[in-house]
């Protein structure tokens, strides 16, 4: 079994991946066991974002590393929160507070205004100076509805409602949001690479 470090300090995000990685004979690690703080998110893309990230897990672990990126675009704010999404509220962000902004921001917004989207890349390093990484991309449209509902996932899920679901993301059951999300379309790109090419 080979040992992937997850270098990410979001325990809903930790959760998710670890459990849409199981079973592939990879022994997830996140940063924390190893004393890795996590890296300053300097890059003005998701691309750029889950690379650092990869990279100083694995620079300082000496594993390979796997990171993402993830944010909420909202059209009628022109994008935002997108890279910002984890501290759109603040640099101690909170996802009540994260959520209060932007029901703010959207309360004067029209229905048919409300469109957005997640979208995740995920980025693999077989090891710190990797010039190759692995990059998957996934992409979950919707829209911000006008109320939260559910209590499953975390993030923006109780106000985002899926094109391809008749709820709230955080009233879909574990296996199908990881089925469906953004993350997991980036997640099933990642397999399908990982058979391609050894860690």
């Amino acid at each position: 079994m080979k040992d992937l470090v997850l270098a990410s300090a979001n325990k809903g995000k930790i959760k998710e991946l670890q459990d849409m990685l199981s079973g592939l004979g990879i022994n997830i690690i996140p940063q924390q066991q190893l004393g890795i703080e996590d890296a300053e998110e300097t890059g003005l893309t998701f691309v750029e974002n889950a690379i650092l990230k990869a990279r100083h897990a694995a620079q300082i672990s000496g594993l390979p590393a796997i990171a993402d990126d993830s944010g909420l675009e909202v059209d009628y704010l022109q994008g935002a929160p997108g890279i910002y999404s984890a501290r759109f509220s603040g640099k101690v962000a909170t996802d009540k507070s994260n959520l209060d902004k932007l029901m703010s921001e959207m309360q004067d917004a029209p229905a048919h205004k409300r469109s957005a989207r997640y979208q995740t890349v995920i980025a693999v390093m077989a090891h710190g100076s990797d010039p190759t990484p692995i990059l998957c991309q996934g992409t979950w449209e919707g829209e911000i509805a006008f109320e939260e509902k559910g209590s499953e996932g975390f993030g923006y899920d109780p106000v985002f409602k899926p094109a391809d679901a008749n709820c709230h993301a955080a009233e879909l059951e574990k296996s199908v949001k990881n089925a469906i999300s953004h993350r997991g379309k980036a997640i099933a790109d990642l397999l399908e690479k990982l058979k391609q090419q050894a860690i």
